[in-house]
């Protein structure tokens, strides 16, 4: 008897942790698959990116948009070069985040798109910059 409730309690705990472990994955982004950049994908984020951001970040990305100078913190400027770029310095999965997070004590809100949607919008946001 007591062997079997050892055994039971091990199961328990060894798929507790499996579940955990995936959870706390899952959450950081790491078991996220990153998908290539493709001419569809750069043709949704442009998509997005004309219903959500240029209001503020321009139509050229230059953070001139019509909203932009009513705003504390200037939109940024994804024509700099992307060293330039204050928090993501143009990294792809860092600007993935930033449209995930949002930016603190800025207008740049939290969007709540799915990850491809998201993705998208990235990699949109990033050719900008191109030969900079």
């Amino acid at each position: 008897m007591r062997g079997q409730i050892g055994k039971r309690s091990s199961w328990v705990i060894l798929i507790g942790s499996f579940f955990f472990i995936s959870l706390v994955f899952t959450d950081l982004g790491l078991s996220q698959k990153i998908p290539k950049k493709s001419p569809d994908l750069l043709s949704q984020g442009k998509k997005i990116y004309e219903k959500a951001c240029i209001f503020c970040h321009g139509p050229n990305g230059d953070g001139k948009g019509l909203l932009s100078t009513n705003l504390k913190t200037p939109p940024a400027d994804f024509t700099k070069p992307l060293s330039q770029w204050k928090n993501t310095k143009g990294d792809p999965k860092k600007v993935f985040d930033t449209i995930a997070n949002g930016v603190p004590d800025t207008a740049m809100a939290k969007f709540h798109y799915s990850d491809d949607e998201r993705w998208a919008l990235a990699y949109t946001v990033v050719e900008f910059s191109k030969g900079k």
